[in-house]
């Protein structure tokens, strides 16, 4: 008997359909087909209830960055758990734990960052600097400083004001409900897609710097206009990577008009792109504001994390104001989480994992331009752990296949039988590897994801549709 003999998968996915509602739940293809149950990881490798073995090239969700199964997370999540599982965060009490944690991040953070507010996840994290930017600006006497700049595509987060900020249509369905009087969306920094034929990267950008110009101007200046939303890299909406220097010109305007610059770091920060926060190391600008979540502990507790600006904090803390921030979770600063992520931290550092990913990450991108060979493949692009695959119908026209094709499910359904997990997003295959990934493991996720293309294709053809 193996280890795998205990599971009845068929039962297990009976139950989930029953009684488990999933985050982005498709029902109709749910209701047929259930979910594939998990059961075990062993670094890059996750195992099903029947015993398969598949290479996570997806990194759980962008998040399993030191690997599964580390033993000495679980001992370190143990050992806090026996201490003390749990302690209120509010007003006059802390833990060790939290208190440890938050000096760690204002080290690693730019400099300007000495501040943390802890959250549940990447979502609350979003919501948190939604609050704190209108809280900080009434605190300022700024009343009318209220609207929210994000792009269009970009991805924030769930739960209500950070599903609001993210752009990407396919996440506003019609039966939901989103703030709409004061969040407001401009084009993102896709030049692959840009509509204007034989517009230079530069004259691009320009474009975009001009837009948001405007956009403060619609919206009567920069007297009503708060902050501004962006991830240095998209991630859900693309892995968009803007052209030189887009993200320094959207930070200078942002200085010049006293608008709050939120870097949404939940993806990028904590080594995905070889960097503890890719803001001020990978693009060159310090924000106000970096959510982060994640990477933050690997995933092995959920946690999240709001670093701000002395300049904010000193204007929240000013001296007998009588102020009192009304806001926080009965989770903020979970000591049990909180030692996780510091585990998670010293594992990284000790292990040198972000020396490996600026190592390894640029033969990541270089192995998979090769994939630009094949007919369906447009473009390959990213950067280092952080990249995707986006299919074509026609190279000449970027024109896309069908939607109901399902391109990039229809790809990473092969690679499961292969033994590789991709993220599919439509037209798309997204992929966030562990940092711990080697030039090894490179190679088989090129070959492998080469092969269900090229399987993928053939079916096209069978099919009549390419």
């Amino acid at each position: 008997m193996n280890e795998f003999d205990q599971y009845d998968t068929k039962a297990i996915i009976e139950k989930d359909k029953a009684h488990h509602l999933h985050p982005w739940q498709i029902f109709d293809v749910f209701r047929d087909e259930g979910a594939l149950p998990i059961v075990k990881g062993d670094n890059c490798y996750i195992y099903d209830s029947d015993g398969r073995k598949y290479f996570d090239a997806v990194g759980g969700l962008w998040c399993n960055n030191i690997g599964l199964g580390r033993k000495e997370m679980a001992d370190a999540i143990a050992a806090q758990a026996y201490q003390m599982s749990y302690a209120s965060p509010f007003v006059d009490l802390t833990n060790i734990p939290a208190t440890e944690l938050a000096a760690k991040l204002a080290e690693l953070a730019p400099d300007n960052l000495n501040h943390v507010f802890f959250t549940c996840g990447g979502s609350t994290a979003i919501d948190t600097a939604f609050r704190m930017i209108h809280y900080y600006q009434n605190c300022r006497s700024k009343y009318n400083k209220k609207h929210i700049i994000a792009r269009k595509n970009s991805y924030h987060g769930t739960t209500y004001a950070a599903m609001s900020i993210g752009g990407k249509p396919g996440d506003h369905p019609p039966e939901f409900d989103f703030i709409s009087d004061i969040i407001h969306h401009i084009s993102y920094p896709n030049y692959y897609r840009c509509e204007v034929e034989g517009m230079t990267e530069e004259a691009f950008v320009d474009s975009l710097v001009k837009e948001f110009e405007d956009k403060i101007e619609d919206l009567g200046g920069a007297d009503n206009v708060a902050a501004f939303f962006a991830e240095p890299i998209m991630g859900a909406g693309g892995v968009i990577v803007a052209p030189d220097g887009y993200l320094q010109r959207m930070f200078e305007i942002c200085k010049k008009n006293d608008i709050l610059f939120v870097a949404d770091e939940v993806v990028t920060a904590f080594g995905r792109l070889g960097h503890w926060f890719a803001s001020e190391d990978e693009f060159g600008i310090k924000p106000d504001m970096i959510t982060s979540a994640k990477g933050l502990t690997s995933g092995y507790q959920p946690l999240g994390a709001l670093l701000f600006s002395d300049e904010i904090w000193d204007v929240l803390n000013e001296k007998d104001s009588g102020r009192y921030f009304a806001h926080g979770f009965t989770y903020s600063g979970h000591p049990v989480a909180c030692a996780a992520a510091l585990k998670n931290i010293e594992i990284m550092e000790k292990e040198q994992l972000l020396e490996n990913v600026n190592e390894v990450g640029p033969y990541f991108e270089q192995q998979l331009k090769t994939l630009e060979e094949l007919p369906i493949v447009g473009q390959v692009r990213g950067r280092k752990f952080m990249v995707c695959v986006e299919y074509v119908a026609d190279k000449a026209t970027k024109v896309l296949f069908p939607e109901e094709l399902d391109i990039g499910k229809r790809i990473s359904n092969n690679a499961d039988k292969l033994g590789l997990i991709t993220r599919a997003i439509v037209h798309l295959n997204v992929m966030s590897p562990p940092l711990t990934m080697t030039k090894d493991n490179v190679d088989f996720i090129v070959a492998t994801l080469r092969q269900s293309i090229e399987i993928t294709m053939q079916e096209l053809r069978n099919e009549g549709h390419y």
